[in-house]
């Protein structure tokens, strides 16, 4: 018999044919009325493809054997639900490493040399008429990243070719890496020029850039969230980007995205990206086999490739 599979959300082109040519799929964000289907319907499913699974959903799937996750971050799964009801976990990590690293390191630059903005002075046509100012570099540097994990430790290579200097804080200190561990975040942001943000998602790291984090970073500090817009503490953001107690950040994701608050438009010393950090033809397709990947190694009874639990 064919296996049953569910879908409670777009996913790639490409990922969608792969299943479709393997599993029968069925697309719950398609369905006029989804509570009806799942009553009627639920006790076939027994895989989920995507994210976004809660203790409810899962009530609703009680044959449910794996949730295969389209991206590395999980924090949308319950992911305690899933271990009592022992329904395995697989993400998709390090296929999408180098993007938003790429990402990271533009994001930077962008912010630094105010590149969006000095785009917009050209289109305007005000270069014959002024010049557009200096700003700052890159070039020895001091910055801190805030999750030293696969991406973050991409990142720490390309910014070591910037000729910056790489200070990281964590859970706990990592052996053998080439890099100063702070054990106080705060500390950390007091000693940098720069703050990265890319550690996990979750309760366990929300709101950790605290308000006092940002002042330590200061009125010359600039910040890089790439990871959830949760982590930091974003009216506190926002109020010291306003008044000159943070000099600037470069944002790929935000805490209700894809709401983002308008007050950030007004300012200059910021940059804002559409959550794209591994929006890549070439990452969301790896993404998208990996996924496809780890459900055919579970229905074949073979170790999974990237399990969370």
């Amino acid at each position: 018999m064919t296996i049953e599979i569910l879908q409670t959300s777009p996913l790639l082109a490409s990922c969608e044919q792969a299943l479709a040519a393997r599993y029968s799929v069925h697309k719950l964000h398609e369905m006029d009325d989804k509570a009806a289907w799942l009553a009627e319907n639920g006790g076939r499913i027994r895989a989920h493809a995507g994210a976004g699974v809660q203790a409810d959903l899962m009530d609703a799937l009680p044959n449910l054997e794996i949730i295969a996750s389209f991206g590395v971050g999980y924090d949308s799964i319950d992911i305690a639900g899933a271990k009592a009801r022992n329904i395995r976990v697989t993400n998709t990590p390090d296929v999408l490493n180098d993007a938003v690293a790429e990402l990271t390191l533009g994001l930077m630059i962008a912010l630094a040399r105010r590149l969006p903005q000095s785009d917009q002075f050209v289109r305007q046509g005000k270069w014959p008429n002024a010049n557009f100012g200096l700003f700052s570099e890159l070039t020895g540097k001091t910055v801190g990243i805030l999750g030293l994990g696969r991406i973050g430790k991409e990142i720490a290579t390309r910014l070591q070719a910037m000729k910056m200097r790489i200070v990281y804080h964590g859970r706990s200190e990592q052996p053998n890496m080439p890099y100063i561990y702070y054990d106080s975040l705060e500390d950390m942001a007091r000693d940098s020029d720069w703050l990265v943000v890319i550690a996990p998602g979750g309760k366990g790291t929300e709101g950790i850039v605290s308000r006092k984090v940002l002042e330590a970073l200061g009125p010359k500090g600039h910040i890089v969230n790439v990871a959830r817009g949760t982590l930091i503490d974003e009216k506190a953001m926002l109020d010291l980007l306003q008044s000159g107690g943070l000099g600037g950040a470069a944002l790929d994701v935000f805490v209700d995205e894809p709401s983002v608050p308008e007050a950030f438009f007004a300012l200059d010393n910021v940059v804002l990206s559409p959550h794209q950090g591994s929006a890549t033809h070439q990452t969301r397709d790896a993404m998208g086999a990996l996924l496809v990947a780890n459900l055919d190694r579970h229905f074949a009874g073979e170790p999974l490739i990237s399990a969370v639990v």
